[in-house]
């Protein structure tokens, strides 16, 4: 069976992405970019890979979830430059937390990490989720669509033709391989 080249097959995966963000659930179709293109910068949809990546995506986004909620919080009780310091003590703690799981067996891939703190922020103030801008939903919506950005990874690297880069082209014109 022949394959697809990777552009046919990358395309068509993305093109799933838009069905996903559509209401009523109105999911966050970057974060499966997010993860797949985190997936691929490690080096691609390996075992190995999967295994340090799934692990730290929700981390990432379970601390952005309580960054936003602590906000909120002490929005009902500061106000002006007391508000501001309270959300950067607030962050520094949260985020040094964060950072320090790393740290733990399993939990190393910090970057990781950084790609579900990223998505769910977009994901709450972006509106998107089934309830717009409530911290939980943006919350259970991220979390699925994180985890299948590393499935997509695979699905592209299983079902597409080996990929010959630009840059490769005049290495492999000399060796008579293009």
């Amino acid at each position: 069976m022949s394959k697809l080249p990777g552009e046919v097959v990358a395309s068509l995966l993305a093109v799933t992405t838009v069905l996903i963000s559509l209401p009523p659930l109105h999911l966050p179709p970057w974060a499966i970019f997010i993860g797949w293109a985190a997936t691929y910068a490690m080096g691609g949809p390996t075992p190995q890979n999967m295994k340090r990546i799934w692990p730290v995506m929700p981390v990432g986004s379970f601390f952005a979830f309580l960054i936003v909620l602590g906000f909120g919080a002490a929005s009902k009780y500061f106000e002006g430059g007391a508000f501001i310091v309270a959300q950067m003590v607030i962050l520094f703690c949260l985020n040094a937390t964060m950072m320090l799981l790393a740290r733990l067996p399993g939990l190393g891939f910090l970057p990781g990490m950084f790609f579900g703190f990223a998505s769910y922020f977009a994901t709450v103030f972006g509106g998107f989720g089934p309830v717009p801008h409530d911290p939980l939903m943006a919350l259970l919506a991220v979390l699925p669509m994180n985890a299948l950005g590393p499935v997509y990874a695979w699905l592209k690297h299983r079902y597409s033709a080996p990929e010959t880069h630009a840059e490769a082209l005049p290495r492999l014109a000399e060796q008579g391989q293009a």
